[in-house]
């Protein structure tokens, strides 16, 4: 019962019971004063799960730690090593509130909000009195905490990222030390480092070591911010990175010496923060977790620094993409930071130009040493003049198609379910930047006077013969774009394995459809090669050909050499798989699950959806597609023959790759992790070989009178994972005897 002087209490329950038996079912009455918002509320009031100011019986409203009681050296080490499973956890995509916001030395340091480098401290107004060692200890190591996570909160937010996907980027009206300049908190560290070491006859020198090791690594990670801003020298900005990465183990050596603090971290600091969101429990990885990660975050750092040597486009982009595919995937703030090298006010890795990086990309791939890459072209002020007419076409189409390479790039530095979803919108703009490039090259022939040659490509199925080549122009504009959105196309599927996209009933035919992907690859670069030689041939022939041209010719058939092989090596393993799995499917081993809301069409027509719009490659029909995967005008053992080839084939194109130095496979400071994915690769295809030796035997081994459902009742087949198969995009059966 409420008694108060000031509240008169009357019972409505009878007005209100015959009022609501007056409304019809699906009536509602709403006051024009109570808002959505209040409702909502209304609901929330005394909902444990919901209201955050819900106090079970005989609990305080705020935290009743202390935050001026005196610590213990040990203490100290315990509430830091916290901080740092904490840190990590919100580097994950923890939101703050979760995470370091959980503390009372935080919340005790940040509110009220710090002005001054004096202000932010534990204890306000403390004036003349002497501040305890460790407190100074601890207070420094969270003044480079917070303001790391300022630059890293900001480094996130400038560049391509999806909030609460990848990072948490609300501080909840907390300012994270923003006003407060870095070298006054830097300063404070080394302070501290040097009281430490006055310090050390008071605590052992193994303890003095593991705080000191720890205010180093803060320095160190607020020095690697500062330096990555200059996006030159990656030796130099290397050093804090190294510097971390050094004081980690021993860090990690020393977590035995903390005390944990559980009672300085509490839920109900989350109260006062600006959510809407319910109290919600701490989230903080185990320390062995940690380490792994921060090792790898470190780890990362070095790394990500080697993209500022650029030597080519090819090894540029080759380096995003390895780098991006490493599992598990770098932290978002080293993803971050690699977009900052690449695009930071458009100007590429700090010095080069997009005009540059596109044009060495062409140079690479269809024109070298062309005179429509010839810069004196800009140069020439009359109209009348064919190099005016080429200048202004080439700068159409750097206009048009500089924006849809960079795409790909920035694509690359997102997380890999985003990455997939990405390409499947940017092939439908290569379509067109294709389309777009087919004008400007047939403009280009005219310019140029260009005659078409001769054709004839060594990947046709059917044999050259006298009078069977067709003339052709070389279209290099237009080929270029055809070559990366067929790039493109083969990604998609092939992350589509990694992502787990399809079931492993549909393995075959999707394994078909990369194959067929990569074939076409293969086709398309054996004619650019065609057309690159003879241009070589040509200036030979008219001596025209320089010292530099020669060069850029042998960068470029080295380039389409590579390009070749890889398709060829694609296209084969993908031929074996597909056979493989067709193959497990007649003997029963690999079977299709109820699904009795779908069918196969319907499945088909969602797996193509990406491509549907694309006018080429063609998509094949749903009639074609099915006849082609399962094949069924082939015997199973002219199946597995045939997969035998194949494989045989990839696993000599692989070991030619894996022999290739930098240079040749176009990997400049990636090749370590090039060449990890071609062994992966190689494991892959003698992992198929072996699967095809099984089944083959348990087929060859039948009786007179025995079909090939006796052989599929002796053997059994396991479709793995791919973080359970030597690489991300090969899924190869496990097909084994039953004992």
């Amino acid at each position: 019962m409420i008694s108060s002087e000031g509240v008169v209490a009357i019972d409505i329950t009878k007005k209100f019971l015959s009022a609501a038996a007056t409304l019809a079912p699906g009536d509602l009455i709403k006051d024009g004063y109570f808002t959505l918002f209040e409702s909502v509320g209304a609901l929330e009031i005394m909902d444990p799960k919901m209201d955050s100011g819900c106090l079970a019986p005989g609990e305080s409203l705020d935290e009743d730690y202390d935050v001026t009681r005196p610590l213990l050296p040990s203490e100290v080490l315990g509430i830091i090593d916290q901080l740092l499973c904490l840190e990590l956890a919100w580097h994950l995509g923890y939101p703050l509130s979760q995470t370091l916001l959980t503390n009372v030395y935080i919340e005790a340091i940040l509110v009220p909000s710090p002005t001054t480098i004096e202000e932010a401290d534990f204890i306000r107004n403390r004036g003349h009195e002497q501040r305890d060692p460790m407190f100074t200890v601890l207070r420094a190591y969270c003044l480079g905490l917070l303001k790391s996570c300022f630059y890293v909160n900001e480094r996130i937010k400038f560049e391509h990222y999806y909030e609460e996907e990848d990072f948490v980027t609300n501080t909840y009206h907390r300012s994270l030390l923003d006003d407060i300049d870095r070298d006054e908190i830097r300063d404070e560290i080394m302070a501290a480092r040097r009281l430490l070491h006055n310090f050390r006859h008071k605590i052992s020198d193994e303890m003095a070591d593991a705080l000191g090791f720890r205010l180093e690594l803060r320095a160190a990670f607020l020095r690697a911010i500062e330096l990555s801003e200059l996006r030159s020298n990656p030796e130099s900005l290397s050093l804090p990175w190294s510097q971390m990465k050094a004081v980690w183990e021993p860090i990690n050596k020393s977590r035995h010496l903390g005390t944990p603090v559980p009672e300085a971290f509490s839920t109900k600091i989350q109260r006062k923060l600006a959510s809407t969101m319910p109290p919600r429990p701490i989230v903080q990885p185990s320390f062995e977790e940690t380490y792994e990660q921060l090792k790898k975050l470190f780890t990362d750092g070095i790394n990500v620094l080697k993209v500022l040597n650029y030597v080519d486009s090819q090894s540029l982009l080759n380096f995003v993409l390895t780098f991006q595919a490493q599992k598990p995937q770098p932290l978002v703030y080293i993803r971050t930071l690699l977009q900052s090298f690449l695009f930071k006010d458009m100007i590429i890795l700090g010095h080069l130009s997009i005009r540059h990086v596109v044009d060495d990309d062409l140079a690479i791939i269809v024109m070298p040493a062309s005179r429509l890459l010839d810069p004196a072209n800009d140069m020439v002020e009359v109209t009348r003049d064919p190099r005016f007419a080429i200048a202004y076409e080439m700068e159409q189409f750097r206009l048009r198609a500089a924006q849809s390479y960079l795409d790909i790039f920035r694509a690359f530095c997102q997380n890999r379910c985003r990455v997939r979803r990405t390409l499947c919108h940017s092939i439908q703009d290569w379509e067109t930047v294709q389309m777009e490039a087919e004008e400007i090259d047939t403009h280009l022939q005219h310019q140029l006077e260009e005659k078409p040659m001769p054709y004839q490509t060594a990947l046709t199925s059917t044999p050259p013969s006298a009078g069977s080549e067709s003339l052709a122009y070389a279209l290099p504009l237009s080929s270029w774009a055809y070559l990366y959105k067929l790039r493109l196309m083969e990604w998609i599927v092939q992350l589509g394995f990694e992502l787990e996209t399809y079931q492993p009933d549909e393995l075959a035919g999707m394994y078909w459809y990369l194959s067929h992907l990569a074939k076409t690859r293969a086709q398309h670069v054996e004619r650019i090669k065609v057309f690159t030689v003879q241009r070589l041939n040509e200036q030979r022939t008219n001596s025209t050909l320089t010292a530099a041209g020669e060069a850029q010719f042998t960068r470029s058939l080295a380039y389409l050499r590579v390009t070749i092989l890889d398709a060829a090596v694609t296209w084969e393993l993908a031929d074996s798989l597909c056979c493989l799995y067709t193959v497990l499917q007649r003997l029963h081993l690999v079977v299709a699950p109820p699904r009795p809301y779908s069918t196969d069409e319907l499945r088909y027509d969602i797996r193509m959806k990406p491509f549907a719009a694309i006018g080429l490659p063609e998509l094949p029909s749903f009639v074609s597609f099915s006849r082609a995967t399962a094949q069924p005008e082939s015997a199973t053992a002219d199946l597995l023959e045939y997969a035998g080839r194949a494989v045989a084939g990839a696993r000599k194109g692989y070991e030619v790759l894996s022999k290739m130095n930098e240079g040749d496979a176009f990997t400049a400071h990636a090749h370590e992790r090039w060449l990890v994915g071609t062994k992966n690769c190689l494991k892959s295809v003698i992992a198929v070989n072996i699967a095809i030796s099984t089944v083959r035997n348990a087929l060859g081994g039948l009786s007179r009178g025995e079909g090939e459902a006796e052989a599929g009742a002796r053997l059994k087949a396991e479709v793995p994972r791919p973080d359970k198969c030597y690489h991300d995009w090969w899924i190869v059966p496990k097909v084994s005897e039953k004992k």
